[in-house]
C-alpha cells in the first residue's frame, strides 16, 4: 500500500508541466493549431485580395491611358484641340516646330513629378510616375492610327468624351496621368489657391494660348472638349443612375415609418430636430429612394398626412445595404 505522503506526491506537478491529463493537452494543442492555421488563412486572403485589387488599379491606370492616347491620336491631334494639360500644351508646340507630341509630354511630365516629388514628398505615388510615363509611350505607339474624322466640332465632342472615359478610369484606379495636376498641386500648396481653380487657371492659359499660336475658333472648340471631359469624367465615377433623398416632416411620423419600411419596403432614419418657429421638437424621417419609386413616396405620404413637409433632393453616390456595389444607385 502506498504512504500518504506517496499519495501526496502523486498529485503535485512537476515545474514546467501543464497540470492537465494528456487528452486534455491534445485538445488544448489541436484548438491553438486550429486558431493559427485560420489566422494564417485569413492573412493570405487578405493579401491576395490585397494584391487583387492592385492588379486591377494598374489594369484601369493602363486601359485609361491607352483610351485617352487612343482619344489624342483620333480626334485630337488631328484637329488640333488644345483643350488644356501638358497634351494641349504638345499640340501646341508640334503646330510650331513640328516636334512629336509625345516627347513634349515627357519633357513636360518628366520634371513636374521631380518637383512635386521634392516639393511635396511622398503625396506623389508609383502609379503617378508611371502614368506620366505610360500616356505619351502609349501616344507615341498609336500616332500612326488614322483620324476618324476632319469635322472639329465632332472631333472636340468626342474627342472629349473618350479623354473623360481615360481619365475615369485612372481615377478609379486611384492613379494619375500627371501633368498640369502635379503643376496645378504644387501651385495649391504655395499659394493657398484652390486646386479646382489652380486647374482651371492652367487649363484655361493652355486654351488662351491655343487661341493666339492656332485660331480663336480652335480655342472655342478647345473649351467644348473640355467641357465634355469634365462631364464624362463625373459619369464615370459616379454612374448614370441617380437617387433621391427624402427628408419627411409630418405630425403623424409612425405611420409615415410603417409604411416606408412595409409598403415601399426601403429602410430610413429618424431625426429629432426643433421647429425653428414653434420651438416643438419633431421627428424628421430621411429616407433615400430610386427615381423610379418618387411617385409611390409621395402617393404614401400625401395619403397618410397631406400637410406633410417633404423635401426632395439629388444624390449621385449612396453606400450601404440596399444599393450596388458601386454606390451609383439602387440595387433592383
Amino acid at each position: 500500500m502506498n504512504s500518504a505522503e506517496d499519495r501526496e506526491d502523486e498529485g503535485k506537478v512537476a515545474p514546467g508541466e501543464s497540470g492537465l491529463a494528456p487528452r486534455s493537452r491534445k485538445k488544448t494543442d489541436t484548438i491553438a493549431a486550429d486558431s493559427l492555421r485560420g489566422r494564417r488563412r485569413k492573412g493570405r486572403t487578405t493579401r491576395e485580395s490585397l494584391w487583387g485589387r492592385r492588379l486591377w488599379e494598374y489594369l484601369l491606370l493602363m486601359s485609361g491611358s491607352l483610351i485617352i492616347a487612343l482619344s489624342f491620336n483620333l480626334f485630337l491631334s488631328p484637329n488640333q484641340v488644345a483643350s488644356g494639360g501638358v497634351t494641349g500644351i504638345s499640340i501646341i508646340v508640334n503646330a510650331l516646330t513640328g516636334i512629336e507630341p509625345a516627347l513634349t509630354q515627357w519633357a513636360l511630365n518628366i520634371p513636374l513629378f521631380i518637383v512635386g516629388a521634392w516639393l511635396l514628398g511622398g503625396q506623389f505615388g508609383v502609379k503617378t510616375a508611371i502614368g506620366s510615363l505610360i500616356l505619351p509611350l502609349m501616344i507615341l505607339l498609336t500616332r500612326g492610327v488614322p483620324a476618324l474624322t476632319d469635322n472639329i466640332l465632332l472631333a472636340s465632342i468626342y474627342g472629349g468624351m473618350l479623354v473623360g472615359l481615360g481619365l475615369g478610369l485612372v481615377f478609379r484606379g486611384r492613379g494619375s496621368t500627371g501633368g498640369l495636376d502635379l503643376a496645378a498641386q504644387i501651385i495649391h500648396r504655395y499659394t493657398g489657391i484652390a486646386l479646382g481653380l489652380c486647374v482651371a487657371m492652367l487649363d484655361g492659359a493652355v486654351i488662351v494660348t491655343a487661341g493666339f499660336v492656332l485660331s480663336p475658333e480652335k480655342a472655342l472648340y478647345a473649351l467644348i472638349g473640355l467641357f465634355v471631359t469634365s462631364k464624362t469624367i463625373n459619369v464615370v465615377q459616379i454612374g448614370f443612375s441617380f437617387s433621391k433623398v427624402a427628408f419627411i416632416i409630418s405630425r403623424e411620423p409612425e405611420p409615415i415609418r410603417e409604411a416606408i419600411l412595409f409598403e415601399l419596403d426601403r429602410g430610413l432614419t429618424k431625426l429629432q430636430a426643433i421647429g425653428g418657429y414653434t420651438g416643438e421638437e419633431r421627428t424628421v424621417l430621411m429616407v433615400v429612394v430610386g427615381q423610379t419609386e418618387v411617385s409611390r413616396l409621395k402617393e404614401l405620404v400625401r395619403r397618410i398626412d397631406p400637410k406633410a413637409f417633404v423635401i426632395l433632393s439629388d444624390t449621385n453616390e449612396v453606400l450601404g445595404e440596399g444599393f450596388n456595389k458601386s454606390g451609383s444607385g439602387l440595387t433592383p
